[in-house]
């Protein structure tokens, strides 16, 4: 898949596609539970895509340990991941999405003081992604 091609499916089409907690995360916008998640400790190299459409996210070498209970990322690839407000828990929070099939990946945090480069933290929920090699 490649950025800039939108993917606008129902929500039949995407049942038929993705499993059901896939579903519930991506397009309900659930969250996996902490600490449960395949890809919170993954430490190959490679890419992480959506695991609605296969869009290219993440690169391993943004990865980084957190301890949130979620995979932790500190930057997207450009144009991937788009931010929208979310204020669904009653306090403003910035929601992360894909930006070719609009998939709930999960939510960013600034300012928190972890030593990586763009001082965020992209909490991502592992049902979300698929990992490739590179």
């Amino acid at each position: 898949m490649s950025l800039g091609t939108k993917i606008n499916k129902t929500e039949q089409e995407w049942r038929a596609i993705l499993s059901p907690e896939q579903f519930r995360i991506l397009r309900q916008k659930g969250t996996e539970r902490p600490n449960s998640g395949e890809y919170e400790n993954h430490k190959q190299q490679g890419v992480y895509s959506c695991a609605g459409c296969g869009t290219p996210l993440y690169k391993s070498d943004t990865k980084f340990n957190s301890g949130c209970g979620w995979p932790a990322f500190f930057d997207a690839i450009p144009g991937a991941v788009g931010r929208q407000e979310d204020r669904s828990t009653g306090t403003v929070r910035t929601e992360i999405v894909c930006t070719t099939c609009g998939g709930h990946l999960g939510h960013v945090f600034k300012g928190e003081g972890f030593p990586v480069p763009t001082n965020e933290r992209h909490c991502v929920n592992s049902v979300s992604l698929r990992f490739g090699n590179e």
